[in-house]
């Protein structure tokens, strides 16, 4: 698993609950380091173990776990910056769930080896869709719903998403559109602010 994936998780256990549960995390992983380093890469195994930890740790699901940490690499504040480039998807929830399709080769440009799923939407009737994400490694699309959840609010959406299941190595979301304007999104300008 690349390092970058492994350090997204390992952040967002330090920013979500502390110095202490990632040592411990990592202590029960087994890892023999300290954190992840991002531009490296891993065996599959020490990220298995490291959401194994945090599960047993957290007294969490693994599919809770991974759904928090797509909402935390949204929402957090030290995100910031991802947030801006999933925002530069569209300028409404619609349109960034069109953009999804494309996400995977935007990350390869950035990361060339970077494993990101493969992301296809399926637009259906009266504002139904269904994501596909098609891995080998299988918990993704739980990630995918919590960035889903967190960009709806971003958004100002009101959307119901429902992980479907797996079959393979494809996981499936339902997305429900209930209201593209229910609440005011939070603001977005083009350039970055500075100061």
């Amino acid at each position: 698993m690349h390092g970058l994936i492994n350090r997204s998780i390992q952040c967002f256990l330090r920013d979500t609950y502390g110095d202490r549960i990632w040592v411990e995390v990592s202590d029960a992983a087994g890892l023999g380091f300290s954190g992840f380093e991002a531009m490296l890469t891993y065996e599959d195994a020490l990220t298995g173990a490291v959401l194994s930890a945090a599960e047993q740790r957290l007294g969490r699901p693994r599919d809770g776990v991974l759904e928090d940490l797509g909402t935390y690499l949204v929402s957090h504040p030290n995100l910031e910056a991802l947030r801006r480039l999933l925002r530069f998807g569209g300028g409404n929830f619609v349109d960034f769930l069109h953009s999804l399709d494309d996400l995977e080769g935007r990350g390869r440009l950035a990361v060339p080896d970077l494993d990101l799923p493969q992301l296809e939407l399926r637009d259906h009737l009266s504002g139904t869709y269904t994501l596909t994400c098609r891995s080998h490694h299988r918990g993704f699309a739980h990630v995918m719903l919590g960035v889903l959840r967190a960009m709806a609010d971003d958004y100002g959406a009101l959307a119901l998403l429902e992980y479907q299941g797996a079959k393979g190595d494809v996981e499936i979301i339902s997305i429900t559109l209930a209201d593209q304007q229910f609440a005011q999104g939070r603001q977005f300008d083009l350039a970055a602010r500075t100061g």
